[in-house]
């Protein structure tokens, strides 16, 4: 273990995922309207509320944090009296803004592919899917507006986020969510139902489908924090290991848990017929790849100089050992 993470107290990581979670709680209730016309608001704030486990917010808190130091962070009013306080405050603002939009653009994908013309699923986070909660053309809209609000987010007028900050936030969405990113995945994903892939192709699909906005959310991170070069390059490397790990465990999880346990149609992707790390590798080397995908993952926080990666090393923990 790097020697400066050694130096720290532990952290007390379910401590700091409540707070964490309650701050980006509260501005999503904030920032999803629920007065949008004709009843959108409310299958917006369905889409987004009340479920999930927030791990993109969680890891853009993480990744600004760990450039800050030991004890910063939102909502840390210790952090802000002992450093530069307009600095700090200018990037935990940036960074909540950060989180909330990266979770609005994860939401928005979970709507359109629960949709019959997708992956036609009835149960997300346990409990009804939007489609069909709502009816499928509400369901439409509903996501067509969290996305849009993704950015409106990112590009605040009361001058609390730099144009340039805006600017690189935006960027590295958009580049995160569109055809290079999780859409060009998903349209690898419903173009290869009943495919043999070989591991390369599963790879890149998954590098793009869910890969990509968990990197970005870690990039975001540090891009709010004013990163150097060799920070952020640390953090995109530890990202793309926790991005692709998420997506293996999820491919365990959907053979060995249940629908209740997961929130969502266990065994689906039997059923579709659709490639994953299981159907190529089989179980236990699936898992094996998860943990050595977990190591790339922390030896990537351990070479990056960071001043404190506990949070980061505990989502790593979270992603690799979840049971939903």
């Amino acid at each position: 273990m790097d020697a400066r993470v050694s130096r720290l107290q532990p952290l007390d990581f379910a401590a700091w995922m409540a707070a964490h979670l309650q701050a980006v709680e509260a501005a999503l209730s904030q920032w999803v309207p629920a007065q949008a016309p004709a009843g959108l608001g409310d299958a917006m704030r369905y889409a987004v509320l009340d479920g999930g486990k927030r791990l993109r917010p969680l890891l853009v808190l993480a990744a600004c944090e760990s450039i800050q130091g030991e004890g910063a962070g939102v909502g840390s009013e210790a952090a802000l009296r002992a450093g530069n306080e307009a600095a700090l405050r200018a990037s935990n603002d940036a960074a909540l803004r950060a989180a909330c939009s990266v979770e609005l653009i994860h939401a928005y994908s979970l709507v359109h592919d629960d949709m019959p013309c997708m992956d036609n699923d009835i149960l997300r986070r346990g409990k009804p899917t939007v489609h069909v909660k709502f009816g499928q053309a509400q369901a439409l809209l509903a996501g067509d507006a969290l996305q849009a609000l993704a950015f409106e987010l990112l590009t605040p007028v009361d001058g609390s986020v730099s144009a340039a900050v805006q600017a690189r936030l935006c960027a590295l969405l958009a580049r995160a969510a569109g055809e290079a990113g999780m859409a060009g995945g998903q349209a690898i994903d419903l173009a290869s139902v009943g495919v043999k892939l070989n591991e390369d192709q599963l790879r890149q699909m998954h590098r793009l489908k869910t890969g990509a906005l968990l990197q970005a959310s870690v990039a975001m991170g540090a891009a709010c924090a004013a990163a150097s070069a060799a920070q952020s390059q640390a953090l995109a490397d530890y990202g793309a290991a926790i991005g692709l790990a998420f997506q293996v465990v999820d491919d365990i999880l959907d053979v060995v848990a249940d629908s209740a346990t997961l929130g969502k149609t266990a065994g689906k992707d039997a059923d579709h017929d659709k490639p994953t790390y299981v159907s190529l590798m089989g179980l236990q080397s699936a898992r094996a790849y998860a943990q050595t995908l977990y190591t790339q993952a922390l030896d990537a926080l351990e070479r990056s100089g960071l001043a404190d990666t506990r949070a980061l090393q505990a989502l790593a923990d979270m992603v690799v050992k979840r049971s939903s």
